[in-house]
This record gives structure tokens, sequence and C-alpha cells, in this order.
């Protein structure tokens, strides 16, 4: 295991339980994100089940599993992309840079577990 993808990954693990917790306790920068995006609030739970099962899925990588590790990436990747999308679709450029930067901690964490 090389010492980039432990540490890349273990912050996306971080960054992903974080957010999934914020969007279960309805964190109000949360709300907010939401609402501009023109997401309804009843998606949030299901939002952040998929953020945390995308983080664990990701330990289980760090563990020794490493197809559970790329398959969570991939699906962080592509849930990333569609946040991404949600906000240039809703014209949401001041904070693009959040679902951006959490897609690329996801693709960085796809692309090491790949070069392994």
């Amino acid at each position: 295991m090389s010492t980039a993808y432990a540490i890349i990954t273990v912050i996306a693990i971080l960054a992903n339980a974080g957010i999934a917790v914020a969007d279960l306790m309805r964190a109000g920068f949360v709300l907010a994100n939401s609402a501009e995006v023109g997401l309804p609030e009843t998606w949030l739970p299901w939002l952040a089940a998929l953020k945390a099962a995308g983080a664990a899925g990701l330990l289980l990588g760090l563990a020794g599993v490493p197809v559970i590790g790329a398959a969570a990436a991939t699906g962080l990747v592509l849930f990333f992309i569609g946040a991404v999308a949600a906000h240039i679709r809703a014209r949401v450029y001041h904070n693009i840079v959040f679902p951006g930067g959490y897609l690329a901690l996801a693709a960085a964490s796809l692309a090491l577990t790949v070069a392994q």
C-alpha cells in the first residue's frame, strides 16, 4: 500500500463521513446549499447514506478488500459528478469548489487504488 493512497483515502473517508453527518443533522450550510441547487430536503438522508456507504467502502479498501474500495471510489466519483452537474445546472458557482473538492478526493483515491 502506498503512502499517497493511504493518506488520500483517509482524507476522503473523513471528508465523506463528516459531510454525511452534516447532511443527517441538517446543518445550516447543507440546507442553504441544497435549497440553492434545488435539492429537496427529503433527499438529504438518502444522500447522506450514499456518502456514508462510500466512506465505509473506502475504509474496507484500506483494510484489504481493494475491489470494494475501488467500487466505493467509483460510486463517489459518480455521485460528486452529479453534485457538480447540479451546481452547474442551477448556476450556483460560488461554492462549486466543495463538490469539486470531494470529486477530486474520490478521483484521486480511485486512481491510486487502480494503480496499486
